[in-house]
């Protein structure tokens, strides 16, 4: 984190620029899989290794953890899964020394900066830690999307305090960085299941035979073995049947839980891709704190997917920031990129602000988290700088006067800027007010970057009258600036009341 010169914004509501910028940082790095696509490769690789004598074995071994094992936490067990992943292609009469288990275990892995391109799309939300803290002030938590090499996307985090006179303070993340564990087998809702199955017109002898044979919960372990029975039962299998079994197993691995060990800081936790589905990155996190019917709280976050060529909606929970659950949402609504949640239910059903159209406001409602098929249009570009498209910047905030919901808009040579909307707390289908020109616009001093002529931000926060909001600027790196609530609501609640579809 560092300090940027101070620049204004551009809107008549004032907005205070606190000088924090949120940088990429490319000496941060994780631990990631490097293994070849030809098994032969692979088998070749490890036959090398086991050519070596114990001697040439401890010598290779020191070196490698003399350069790597202070830049990692527990380095050695890192070594030890990776053997334990190319395991199968060893020589059956093979019992290797734990020594030659880690080596080998060290051709199959590869440093990864995973922010070194972009440290941006910010998100804020309250941390479910507020203890030991001076009256008034609350602490929080950023969540950012980096970009490191291929362009691929991971979920990374800040905490922070903002105090009694709104000064924010960063803390400094730590040197290490560490990814989540997959957990290998979680339960499945069947119902769920076979709705999203459905819904994705995999209807079939194949299809109905597996969810029939399932319990109302079961592992994926228990859905693999379905699936190896049926195929072993219905040789030669079609190719229907054949993309229908990828299917069943790509849809299972897209609902997943990852788990940080909890002495891992905060700062240091990054949730790296590990679904088919995100294989190219975990965008745009939305994260919201949502409180249920019975006070009950739970951090929801909706994000992109991205394998390199499909977007999948998803929905992210958790309650600590250590235990992650990755779940796809679903339904004739759940698509596009841009969804952010309400943070409360709105007459006792759910509710979203999403994009269907890549260029309009909608509203969507639904009894169930999971599943969404009712979206109706709430706004439409009405101004020059948001003629292209207009979209969400984060889940609203409630105040007294309604729903604050930060937009965005898209004008001319594609510049991003932010701006505002006011919903009626009962209907939010009715705009109460709408800023007419951005509240947050690039200026000279950060416009340049990897995508030039952008502002945006995936969520605010309010703290007392203040609103809190971090942006990034130009796809690369992130700030933070404060905006007075009574201002930008008075602002708002000029004039009438919007028709705008």
């Amino acid at each position: 984190m560092r300090k940027k010169n101070a620049s204004k914004e551009s809107s008549s509501v004032p907005v205070k620029d606190t000088g924090i910028i949120l940088a990429p940082d490319s000496q941060r790095v994780i631990v990631r899989p490097h293994i070849p696509f030809s098994e032969s490769r692979v088998e070749r690789i490890i036959s090398r290794v086991l050519s070596l004598n114990e001697a040439d074995i401890k010598k290779e071994l020191k070196d490698v953890l003399g350069k790597f094992s202070h830049r990692h936490y527990n380095f050695e067990l890192l070594l030890e899964r990776q053997f334990d992943s190319v395991h199968r292609y060893m020589p059956s009469d093979v019992l290797p020394s734990r020594e030659r288990r880690l080596l080998i275990g060290s051709f199959f892995l590869a440093e990864y900066s995973f922010e070194s391109a972009a440290l941006f799309n910010p998100s804020i939300v309250p941390h479910p830690n507020q203890s030991g803290l001076p009256h008034s002030s609350l602490r929080f938590i950023i969540t950012l999307r980096a970009t490191g090499e291929g362009h691929i996307s991971s979920l990374t985090f800040r905490s922070g305090c903002i105090d009694a006179n709104c000064n924010i303070s960063i803390d400094e993340p730590h040197g290490f960085a560490s990814t989540a564990d997959m957990k290998a087998n979680l339960l499945y809702d069947k119902t769920c299941f076979a709705r999203k199955l459905y819904e994705m017109g995999l209807y079939s002898d194949f299809t109905n035979t597996i969810i029939s044979s399932l319990s109302d919960e079961f592992t994926f372990d228990e859905l693999m073995e379905k699936v190896k029975s049926y195929i072993y039962n219905h040789q030669p299998l079609s190719q229907t049947d054949r993309l229908t079994s990828d299917k069943i197993q790509w849809l299972a691995q897209c609902n997943y839980e990852a788990h940080f060990d909890p002495s891992v800081p905060l700062s240091e936790r990054v949730l790296f891709p590990l679904s088919p589905s995100e294989q190219n990155g975990i965008e745009d996190a939305r994260f919201v704190l949502f409180t249920d019917n019975d006070g009950r709280k739970k951090y929801y976050a909706t994000y992109t997917a991205y394998d390199g060529k499909v977007i999948l909606p998803q929905l992210m929970e958790t309650e600590d920031f250590e235990h992650f659950k990755m779940i796809t949402l679903n339904g004739s609504a759940a698509v596009n990129k841009g969804m952010a949640l309400f943070p409360r239910k709105i007459h006792g059903r759910y509710a979203m602000v999403s994009r269907q159209d890549n260029e309009n406001l909608f509203l969507m409602y639904s009894d169930n988290i999971h599943f969404w098929h009712e979206a109706v249009p709430l706004m439409r570009p009405s101004y020059s700088w948001e003629f292209v498209q207009i979209g969400t910047c984060g889940s609203p905030i409630e105040t007294e006067h309604g729903w604050l919901l930060l937009t965005h808009g898209v004008g001319p040579f594609r510049q991003y800027s932010i701006s505002a909307i006011l919903l009626d707390k009962e209907n939010p289908s009715q705009i109460l007010g709408r800023l007419r020109e951005p509240l947050i616009h690039w200026t000279e001093t950060n416009r340049s970057g990897y995508v030039p002529n952008v502002v945006y931000t995936c969520g605010t926060l309010l703290h007392k009258d203040t609103l809190v909001v971090p942006y990034a600027m130009s796809d690369q790196q992130s700030t933070i600036s404060l905006i007075s609530l009574s201002s930008l609501l008075e602002k708002l609640l000029q004039g009438t009341s919007w028709t705008d579809v």
